[in-house]
């Protein structure tokens, strides 16, 4: 199943041992297909598993895919495009929310390619908590790889030039 473009969807990110982990209020729908759905949070509402929630400061063009480990945010700032990239099991969309587990560790890019690899300790932490299998733990070691790789190689989402045409798309959408 698939969102419907310009839809407004709910994004749920849950934990291995099923908890919710952070959900948004909503995701604007520009793409949807079976190799990715592409969604714009602006000004969005997002809600965290402790009850703290915040709003989206920024646009932010949201990559997820049915079969990648990984999920990317890209955020527009005046400095520059920002990326922040989540290991995660792929998304699913089940007509309610679009969905998927998130597995900790986190990579963010900067507007130049610059990474630093997050929350390796918490990934530690909850792999022992929460009993991550050999299998489990090389598909999301296998998705860091190659998520790295697509950053090294300017791949889609992490090329400058895409998300700015998909920002268009959601301007004129959204008008």
């Amino acid at each position: 199943m698939l969102p419907s473009l310009y839809e407004s969807i709910y994004i749920q990110s849950f934990k291995h041992d099923g908890s919710l982990h952070r959900t948004w209020a909503k995701g604007f729908v520009i793409e949807s297909n079976n190799k990715r759905i592409v969604a714009v949070t602006n000004k969005t509402w997002v809600s965290e598993a402790d009850g703290r929630k915040w709003i989206t400061r920024e646009p932010a063009i949201c990559f997820f895919y049915p079969d990648k480990w990984y999920n990317v945010i890209c955020m527009i700032r005046k400095t520059g495009i920002f990326y922040y990239c989540n290991l995660a099991s792929p998304s699913i969309y089940d007509g309610e929310a679009l969905k998927n587990i998130d597995y900790d560790l986190d990579v963010k890019v900067n507007p130049l390619g610059k990474t630093i690899l997050l929350d390796e300790d918490e990934y530690e932490e909850h792999g022992e908590e929460m009993g991550y299998s050999p299998k489990l733990k090389k598909a999301i070691e296998s998705g860091l790889t190659e998520l790295m790789d697509d950053i090294e190689h300017q791949r889609s989402p992490f090329d400058h030039k895409e998300i700015m045409k998909l920002y268009d798309v959601y301007l004129k959408a959204t008008q």
